[in-house]
């Protein structure tokens, strides 16, 4: 934040903050569709419930991040003996690296169960999970970088999804194929073919 170069860095960065957010939402969004109706409510709404913590965490962050830069920009705030820059970014650090990343642990925890009894991912995704979740919970205090546990984990999960979802279209047939076309003919008996069989059991009777 000392550095004129890193501030503008830090700017673009906080600019690409609400895209993440939006994308992180329509991947909640993926999991609860996929998981369908034998979702259950109240893991359901745990997974809900910390996936919209975490956001407002992030964004938080990023908002308190993105004043003290400006305000470093304009003067209002000197370093780099600053009471107020410290405040901001301990602050700052407190929402990311501690309750963001926890809320990001539940949701881990709540999404892999979803997983599990749902079928939704393969097991050793969920497992993964599970670890990863539960190194969140008990590490992040102490290092910052395991924090992109997280993001690593919904990109593996996404990758699988759109994996498992592309193998699933190309598996299934397609309606203007005629293959497909004559073998729905075949396995299905129109009501004509029907009432003739009626009408020969009759006459042999």
């Amino acid at each position: 934040m000392t550095n004129p170069g890193r501030r503008h860095a830090v700017r673009v960065a906080l600019n690409l903050v609400p895209l993440a957010g939006i994308a992180f939402l329509w991947f909640v969004g993926v999991i609860r569709s996929r998981s369908g109706a034998q979702e259950d409510q109240f893991l359901a709404t745990v997974v809900l419930g910390s996936g919209l913590l975490f956001i407002a965490c992030v964004f938080g962050a990023a908002a308190l991040t993105g004043g003290l830069s400006d305000a470093v920009d304009a003067g209002h705030v000197q370093l780099p003996n600053s009471e107020t820059y410290y405040f901001g970014i301990h602050t700052s650090n407190v929402l990311l690296n501690v309750f963001a990343i926890k809320m990001a642990a539940v949701f881990m925890f709540s999404t892999c169960t979803i997983g599990l009894r749902t079928a939704i991912l393969p097991r050793w995704v969920a497992f993964v999970g599970y670890a990863c979740g539960l190194v969140l919970l008990v590490v992040i205090t102490d290092w910052e970088w395991i924090a992109l546990l997280f993001p690593l984990w919904v990109l593996l999960v996404s990758t699988v999804i759109l994996t498992l979802e592309f193998g699933r279209q190309r598996g299934a047939p397609e309606l203007g194929d005629p293959a497909a076309n004559q073998d729905i003919r075949k396995t299905t008996t129109g009501p004509g073919r029907a009432g003739q069989e009626l009408k020969e059991e009759g006459r042999s009777n």
